[in-house]
């Protein structure tokens, strides 16, 4: 081998092929590694992922879509996001500041149908957002509202109005809190501001209509449009006022003779140290407490900007920019404008609109008297606007709308000329009503010959509108009533009055008229009334249509029964009120109808609720004569249970009042109430029962309404307890009013009368007239009171049945349980007050005439006669018949084995009475 090819062999080169892999080298480094994966604990993991609608996209992707360019994209974001929203409402909290500006930025896109869907989902989001929620986000909300209409574009202005309308509906409080923008910006949407020539500066803009050919509408729908949101934007401004009154005759207020609710104060509490007497700086609705410190009013740091329509200055400069713009509405929409040969007949567009323009104004009013100073603000109003309103709106008053006809198909409800009539009136009566009642605010008695002219034209329509009211709503009767108010104050001579009040109660005549018709003509009558009854003695006149009105009002309250309570209260009230100012048609009406109103089966008194029957008890003490026929209804009104025994205890201190016993020592009303007649009442309200209701009983027999001995000849009838305890609540009231009597004796001989006469001889007695007859016995006896036999043996007979029913009343019974220390306390008070009582009770414990389950009762009584404390000296006296009772149970116990009741008989009269001095012998030698 050469020395050439051994050096080639040495460093030979290798061929590599193609597509085999190229080996590796051996000095080559290995860069291969292994990874394991990190267990995160499960507090450092990110939220859970987020809900998607069926797009698959969650809110995030939907809220970056809305700044994408194409609308389609920006309009299907905002339906997933409803769709998404609507799926999964909590995460509206969880991204309420991203959807509400992200939503309320397209207000002002360019696509009508993303503004459309931005509008849609506005309004699902008002249902779910609370107002306290979308607070702090308002502001923002209402800068791009105020973009939107103030933009250059007719589409989105008329969006606008959209998204207007949903705010107010859902947020009226937070949408009139930045009321001086947005009036500025209704101002321009249907206007423009001119620089008026006469003036050089530019200090001064007048304000004129604006026509603008590129809108969809004309410009009168447009006007209309936007006013029927100013209306509804000035309607949430006045009813969050601070002092929101309603419309029509709750906003005429005579502010020095106001009615004030009275603080109803309970004198028991009070004398019983169970509640503290606090005395309050002025009374009324609004009891403050006196107080030296005063908190500053939010008010004075308030510029006028945040004050709104609140401050007399931003009132005024909006009025004045507003007024004449809507009087050149008028103007365009008036019927000499329309057709001059129509007269005041109105088209229903026209109608439309001019409605708007008198609301408006009516609103504006409303708002003038929310100030202190309303007189001058009156008189302003009155100086400046007086001319042209009655030169544009009074020259066609009162005006109707006008029939158009049109050929469409025939529909059943429009074919109906009646139905079609009611609707027109409706329309063209409000457009009226609210007309006078901004006219009649500018007029005052100082400028009655002034304005007689007008105000004889709105006296017209108003007494002619009542007189055939039959169709009427509460709406409009209240702005009638409202109106017929204010003529009555601004002339009040009973020439002028007489024939409104007239006109008024011939509408309240009317049958089938609505509740809240009827509520407000009770109320109109009402304060009418009141407002007379104020005058002096000297310059009174009574209205005799008010005095009819009045007499009615009983009758009416005995008719309407439990139809209707609500109205059944407001009778009452106003009848309340004129009985206690003496009203003497009234008093004559209600005599006449007491009866009817006191039944005790189907009157109102029984029929009402509680409230109510207080307010009716209360009338009693104003009714000029109390017959006995009436106390007759009211004793069954007592017991019957159909009203409290609270109440029946007011009742019966009236009826006291009235009596000659109350002891007045001035002179009372002559005849009111006979003494007979009241003793009557008490005796009658005492037993409980009438006497048909006591001979009905006489036939019942038998468990389990009836107890019975052989030992008495009385049989007790058990009542229910809530019975029981109503005529139980009842006699201790009647028993203090007994008490109240002067001569006692000849009090007690009338009960004892009544007793024997009544209730002497029945067989059967309720155990509620038991105990009260004792109760009353025991609070009218004294040593100058004589008890006759008959009386006594009655009251002996009912001492033992009651007795005898107390000791046999199973364990089980809790009903009668209850009655248990009520009955037991008056017996025994009756035995230890008359000890001929119980000596009587004695002799009639004849055990040989009973049978044997009777003798363990009889000597469990007699055991616990003898340990009563208050008994023990009677039972001494009559120890001999107690002796002669024991040796009578023993006689039919002899021969059988002694039992454990026995024994303790036996017991009881070795420790009570076999000890005593006086016994004449040891117990034992009985047996």
């Amino acid at each position: 081998m050469t020395k050439k090819r051994k050096r080639q062999e040495d460093f030979q080169k290798v061929k590599f092929k193609v597509g085999k892999k190229k080996p590796k080298l051996e000095n080559a480094t290995d860069t291969t590694f292994k990874t394991k994966a990190i267990q995160i604990p499960e507090q450092l993991k990110e939220d859970g992922v987020l809900p998607t609608q069926n797009r698959k996209l969650n809110i995030k992707d939907l809220l970056s879509q809305m700044h994408h360019y194409s609308p389609g994209v920006k309009h299907n974001a905002l339906l997933g996001l409803k769709e998404l929203l609507s799926q999964y409402p909590f995460v509206i909290d969880a991204h309420l500041s991203s959807i509400i500006s992200e939503v309320a930025a397209v207000f002002t896109d360019k696509d009508s149908s993303v503004r459309g869907a931005a509008v849609h989902l506005l309004q699902f989001l008002a249902s779910k957002i609370r107002a306290e929620q979308i607070a702090p986000f308002f502001p923002l909300v209402s800068a791009h509202l105020s973009s939107a209409m103030t933009h250059i574009s007719e589409g989105i202005q008329e969006d606008s109005l959209k998204v207007l309308d949903v705010l107010l509906e859902a947020y009226p409080a937070l949408l009139t809190d930045r009321s001086i923008i947005l009036l500025k910006n209704f101002v321009e949407l249907i206007s423009h501001q001119q620089l008026s020539k006469r003036l050089k500066s530019r200090d001064k803009l007048s304000w004129m209509l604006s026509v603008n050919p590129n809108r969809r509408v004309t410009s009168q729908q447009w006007r209309l449009n936007v006013l029927t949101r100013l209306k509804k934007f000035l309607q949430a401004v006045v009813d969050g006022s601070s002092d929101t009154e309603d419309e029509g005759l709750q906003e005429q207020k005579d502010n020095s003779h106001s009615v004030r609710n009275p603080i109803c104060i309970s004198w028991k509490l009070h004398a019983n140290n169970q509640q503290p007497i606090q005395l309050f700086e002025s009374g009324g609705l609004r009891p403050k407490i006196n107080s030296s410190f005063r908190l500053r009013s939010l008010t004075s740091v308030m510029d006028s900007a945040e004050k709104g329509l609140s401050s007399a200055e931003n009132l005024k400069g909006f009025i004045e920019i507003i007024i004449p713009l809507l009087i050149e509405c008028w103007i365009e929409a008036s019927p000499a404008q329309s057709a001059p040969i129509l007269g005041n007949l109105l088209e229903s567009e026209s109608q439309q609109l001019m409605q708007q323009v008198l609301s408006i104004i009516h609103l504006l009013w409303k708002l003038t008297k929310r100030h202190d100073e309303t007189y001058k603000m009156e008189l302003w109003l009155r100086m400046n606007y007086l001319v042209d309103f009655k030169h544009h709106f009074m020259r066609h008053f009162p005006y109707s709308l006008q029939d158009t006809v049109k050929h469409k198909k025939k529909d059943p409800c429009k074919s109906n000329r009646n139905c079609m009539k009611s609707s027109n009136n409706i329309d063209h009566l409000l457009l009226n009503l609210t007309l006078c009642d901004i006219m009649v605010s500018l007029a005052s008695a100082s400028t009655l010959q002034t304005d007689s002219g007008w105000l004889d034209m709105i006296r017209k329509f108003v007494t002619d509108t009542l007189q055939d009211g039959s169709k009427l709503n509460s709406k409009q009767v209240n702005r009638l009533l409202g109106v017929t108010w204010r003529l009555m104050q601004i002339q009040q001579n009973k020439v002028a009055t007489e024939p409104l009040i007239k006109a008024v109660y011939t509408l309240y005549q009317q049958r089938n008229l609505l509740f809240p018709v009827r509520t407000l003509l009770l109320k109109f009558f009402s304060r009418v009334y009141q407002k007379e009854d104020l005058r002096t003695q000297r310059i009174r006149s009574r209205s005799k249509v008010l005095s009819r009105w009045l007499a009615g009002l009983p009758q009416q309250l005995a008719l309407l029964g439990l139809r209707n309570p609500e109205l059944s209260n407001q009778l009452i009230d106003i009848i309340h009120s004129a009985a206690s100012r003496s009203n003497k048609e009234l008093l004559q009406s209600l005599q006449a109808t007491a009866a009817r109103i006191y039944d005790p089966l189907e009157g109102t008194l029984v029929l009402l609720p509680a409230e109510a029957q207080r307010r009716l008890v209360q009338l009693v003490y104003f009714l000029p004569c109390l017959p006995a026929s009436l106390l007759a209804c009211l004793s069954r009104c007592c017991i019957m249970g159909r009203m409290s025994s609270d109440l029946a205890a007011t009742l019966i201190g009236i009826l006291h009042m009235r009596s000659s016993f109350a002891g007045w020592k001035c002179q009372v009303q002559d005849n009111s109430v006979s003494d007979v007649d009241y003793f009557s009442f008490l005796f009658s309200t005492l037993i409980g029962f009438s006497r048909e209701e006591l001979t009905s009983l006489q036939g019942i027999r038998g468990k389990p309404h009836i107890s019975q001995t052989q030992l008495s000849p009385i049989r007790l009838y058990l009542t229910d307890l809530d019975q029981f305890l109503h005529h139980w609540a009842v006699t201790e009231v009647i028993c203090h009013s007994l008490s109240t009597i002067p001569s006692q004796s000849q009090c007690f001989d009338i009960l004892q009368t009544g007793i024997c006469k009544y209730l002497v001889g029945l067989v059967v007695i309720p155990d509620s007239t038991a105990g009260s007859v004792l109760c009353a016995i025991n609070k009218l006896l004294d040593q100058a009171c004589i008890i006759s036999e008959n009386l006594h043996r009655f009251l002996a007979s009912c001492c033992y049945s009651l007795l005898y029913f107390l000791l046999t009343i199973d364990r089980e019974d809790a009903e009668h349980l209850q009655k248990r220390d009520m009955l037991w306390r008056s017996c025994i008070s009756a035995l230890a007050l008359l000890p001929r009582l119980l000596r009587l009770m004695l002799q009639s414990l004849q055990v040989s005439r009973i049978c044997r389950e009777e003798l363990p009762v009889v000597a469990q009584l007699l055991r616990l006669l003898m340990q009563h404390g208050q008994l023990r000296s009677h039972m001494i006296t009559n120890e001999f018949l107690v002796q002669q009772i024991i040796k009578d149970i023993m006689t039919l116990k002899s021969g059988e084995v002694q039992e454990q009741w026995l024994t303790d008989l036996h017991y009881c009269f070795n420790i009570y009475l076999a000890s005593h001095p006086q016994t004449p012998g040891p117990i034992n030698t009985v047996y």
